[in-house]
């Protein structure tokens, strides 16, 4: 048991060291927060090339590849409507949820920011969220 006591606050340094160099809980989920309005504010104004540029790089490759169209011109077809005010954050290291008013955005955390994974989602009893637009 003794041996045991390094290993355990080895890795509560650790993930004190991961969390709070990425900053506090608060400041996250501002930014998750104003990742989520930019996202929203650029979809309400239909500048795609503005939501591209907030959706991470995986996201952007599947609905490139799903429409065999660019970014832009494949979100301005998918018609995805606006999902209103952020309502709610909750940040797990670095993924997040926004829930909207009419939306949930399902976002990670990459060198340069926060990005949308996800959106379009809805939940559903008993199983994992459906979301129009994810990536892998």
């Amino acid at each position: 048991m003794a041996g045991r006591a390094p290993c355990v606050a080895v890795g509560v340094l650790l993930t004190i060291g991961v969390v709070g160099g990425c900053g506090t809980v608060s400041e996250r989920q501002d930014d998750v927060r104003d990742t989520a309005a930019a996202f929203e504010r650029a979809l309400g104004e239909g500048a795609y090339a503005h939501v591209c540029a907030v959706l991470a790089p995986g996201t952007v490759e599947e609905l490139e590849q799903s429409a065999d169209a660019p970014c832009a011109k494949a979100l301005s077809e998918e018609q995805l409507p606006s999902g209103g005010a952020v309502r709610q954050t909750d940040v797990y290291g670095n993924q997040a949820r926004a829930v909207l008013a009419s939306d949930v955005l399902f976002l990670s955390h990459f060198t340069g920011g926060w990005k949308v994974m996800a959106a379009g989602c809805r939940q559903r009893p008993h199983e994992p969220y459906q979301c129009r637009i994810k990536g892998g």
